[in-house]
């Protein structure tokens, strides 16, 4: 699954950023509400797991009115953050813009359900473009 938000957004602090597009919709273990900042992934196999790999990329600057500092994201599991994937970049004024990448494998035990999301950690908002999620099921 390959979901986008590609319009300029302003994410508040500890929110997700949300999606609007779906440019590869996913299967029965890939789930997603367009506009929505959740993924669900589900431990649909035969196996004792199911493994998936998420990346996400976009461009992240301060919102205006932010005190400048560092910006913060990570890919959060049910709400809390993996700490391997957070994203860190400190821009020298307001409205300056970083690329951010992360990528990490996640295993879901057969049976069960993980909710996904890319979480602004910053203490501060942000705006984020082109913000691009891709979910692969790889076993």
């Amino acid at each position: 699954m390959e979901i986008t938000a590609n319009a300029v957004q302003t994410v508040a602090s500890n929110g997700n950023v949300l999606f609007t597009a779906t440019a590869v919709p996913g299967s029965c273990s890939i789930i997603h509400r367009q506009g929505s900042g959740l993924v669900n992934l589900r431990g649909v196999t035969q196996q004792c797991r199911s493994r998936f790999r998420i990346s996400f990329g976009g461009n992240v600057a301060l919102a205006t009115g932010a005190t400048v500092g560092p910006i913060t994201l990570a890919l959060a599991i049910d709400g809390e953050p993996a700490s391997s994937t957070s994203m860190i970049v400190t821009p020298a004024a307001v409205g300056d813009y970083f690329n951010v990448f992360s990528s990490m494998f996640l295993n879901v035990p057969r049976g069960d359900n993980y909710s996904i999301s890319i979480k602004n950690l910053s203490g501060v908002n942000i705006d984020i473009q082109n913000a691009n999620l891709i979910v692969e099921r790889v076993a």
